[in-house]
């Protein structure tokens, strides 16, 4: 008796990197990062990180893309210079 085999379509997952941008001028928003990265894939979230007291940035925020997409800008972008300062872009660490 014969078997007929089934197809698995298995769903190429991906893979969502978050991303550490650094040494950012206190005027960069979060649509100047999208627009940034954008470059280099598609951008799934961007976020700066405020002072809960006056309401400026902190300098720093995280960026998600898919991975491919992530190491390319990660490459690029890191010590670029943006407004009169050198970028810091890497993957972020998990919190502890």
């Amino acid at each position: 008796m014969l078997k007929t085999k089934q197809k698995l379509n298995i769903k190429k997952q991906e893979i969502v990197m978050n991303i550490y941008v650094g040494n950012l001028n206190y005027n960069v928003s979060e649509a100047d990062l999208e627009e940034i990265f954008t470059e280099y894939g598609s951008v799934d979230s961007t976020k700066l990180i405020m002072d809960k007291f006056s309401g400026r940035s902190k300098g720093f925020g995280f960026v998600e893309m898919n991975d491919e997409s992530g190491r390319k800008a990660i490459e690029a972008l890191n010590g670029a210079v943006l407004e009169s300062r050198d970028m810091v872009v890497n993957e972020a660490k998990p919190k502890q």
